[in-house]
């Protein structure tokens, strides 16, 4: 487990609670949260793909929409409790989103190449409570979970 600074830890706490949320719900438990440089949380989101059928309502596009409008994206970190997959990697780069910091990564490894790629900065907190989350998830709903990465279902 990395060490983050109390700011960084408290926006990833953030981020749990939302994948706690979502799984509350019989959702999949993954959480996103942006905040300012100073730490104010600004929008929060929960992967919401069960609840609402939408397949683009992962936790980093759902924290995005709470987040409206804004001119101040390159000044935010967003924390998220999963590796962000190719689409939300690519929201991040489109908003250019100055840093993301990445609860774990063993479960699913997205797309952290693109965020680096476009400058942005990544940090790999490997907190165990989200790495338990996932693979408690993972070991419960094996097709849900290959549904939410893509995995064609075997016929």
């Amino acid at each position: 487990m990395t060490h983050l600074p109390d700011i960084d830890r408290q926006l990833l706490d953030a981020a749990i609670a939302q994948a706690e949320k979502s799984r509350s719900e019989g959702g999949i438990p993954i959480g996103a949260a942006l905040a300012t440089p100073d730490g104010t949380i600004v929008a929060q989101g929960h992967n919401l793909r069960v609840q609402s059928g939408d397949t683009t309502a992962h936790a980093e596009t759902a924290c995005m929409r709470n987040a409206g409008r804004r001119r101040d994206w390159h000044t935010l970190t967003m924390a998220t409790t999963l590796s962000p997959c190719a689409m939300c990697s690519g929201a991040a780069v489109l908003h250019r989103i100055r840093r993301v910091i990445i609860g774990e990564r063993e479960t699913f490894q997205g797309r952290e190449d693109w965020l680096a790629e476009a400058g942005i900065e990544v940090v790999l907190a490997d907190d165990p409570k989200c790495r338990a989350m996932m693979e408690a998830f993972i070991k419960e709903s094996p097709d849900l979970w290959n549904e939410d990465i893509g995995v064609p279902q075997q016929s």
